[in-house]
C-alpha cells in the first residue's frame, strides 16, 4: 500500500499536521534537536505561559523574535504544497494543524483549522484593538515590545498559550471533520499534546482509518492502517 493508493481510495480524507512537517522548511521541531525545548537560553514553558505573559510580555517577544517573527523568510515545502494540491483536486477536505507558522496558507490551502491559534492577528488584551502580523513583526524585529497605542494595554498574538483554551470554532470543526473522515492522515506529530492528539482517535472511533507518517513511533501506530517514517521520501513518491 502506498500513500497515493490510500488517498485515491478515500472519499473524505483530512489531515492533522504537527511541527515535524515544517522542519523541511528550516523551522526546528519544538521538542527536537535545536528546538525550543532543547535550548538552554529559553524556558519554553515560561515563554508560552499566559500568566507569565501577563506579568512580563517582553520575555515572549524577546525570545520569539528569531523563530516566529521571521516567518516571512520561511517557505512552504513539498508537504505543504502537496496538501494544497490535494485540496484543490477535492481529495483532501481539511487541514487540521497544530502549527502556528502559517505555511499551509502560504502554500495555498484554504480550509486550515489552526488548533493552537495563529499569529496572523494580534490584539490588545485590554481594549480589544487588533493588528496584523506584519505590523507587529516589524516592531518585534526592531526590538520593540508592542503595546496598544490607544490604551497602553498588552498586545498578544492570537495563539494559544498554556493556560488558555483552544479556539472554539477550529476545535469543533476539526472534531466534525475527524468524525466524517474515512481517512485521517497524521503527519509530523508525536500525538502527545492534547486535546489536538485526540482528533485522530475520533476518526478511529467513527470507523475511519488513520495513516501516520512521523519520524518517531506514536501511541496510535498499532491502530493505523499504514505507517511510515520519512515525510520527504513519501511525498516525493506521491502521485497527485
Amino acid at each position: 500500500m502506498t500513500l497515493s493508493e490510500l488517498l485515491s481510495n478515500a472519499k473524505h480524507a483530512v489531515v492533522l499536521t504537527g511541527a515535524g512537517i515544517s522542519t523541511l522548511s528550516g523551522i526546528p521541531d519544538f521538542r527536537g534537536v535545536g528546538g525550543l525545548y532543547s535550548r538552554t537560553d529559553i524556558d519554553a514553558n515560561k515563554l508560552f505561559d499566559i500568566d507569565y505573559f501577563r506579568r512580563d510580555p517582553s520575555y515572549y517577544y524577546r525570545h520569539s523574535k528569531d523563530f516566529l517573527y521571521n516567518l516571512d523568510e520561511k517557505e512552504p515545502n513539498i508537504v505543504h504544497k502537496a496538501l494544497a494540491r490535494l485540496e484543490e483536486k477535492g481529495i483532501l477536505h481539511a487541514v487540521i494543524t497544530q502549527n502556528i507558522d502559517l505555511l499551509h496558507q502560504k502554500a495555498g490551502s484554504h480550509k486550515v483549522l489552526e488548533l493552537h491559534g495563529s499569529p496572523m492577528e494580534h490584539y490588545c488584551m485590554k481594549c480589544g484593538r487588533t493588528w496584523d502580523f506584519e505590523t507587529i513583526a516589524e516592531k518585534v524585529r526592531a526590538d520593540e515590545i508592542p503595546t496598544c497605542d490607544k490604551c497602553g494595554g498588552i498586545v498578544k498574538p492570537r495563539i494559544v498559550f498554556f493556560g488558555e483554551g483552544l479556539p472554539e470554532y477550529d476545535l469543533s470543526e476539526a472534531e466534525r471533520e475527524a468524525r466524517k473522515a474515512d481517512l485521517m492522515l497524521v503527519l509530523g506529530t508525536s500525538l502527545t499534546v492534547y486535546p489536538a492528539a485526540a482528533v485522530p482517535e475520533l476518526t478511529l472511533q467513527c470507523g475511519g482509518q488513520v495513516a501516520i507518517i512521523n519520524r518517531d513511533p506514536t501511541h496510535l501506530d498499532r491502530y493505523a492502517c499504514w505507517t511510515a517514517r520519512d515525510l520527504k521520501k513519501e511525498f516525493e513518491a506521491l502521485e497527485i
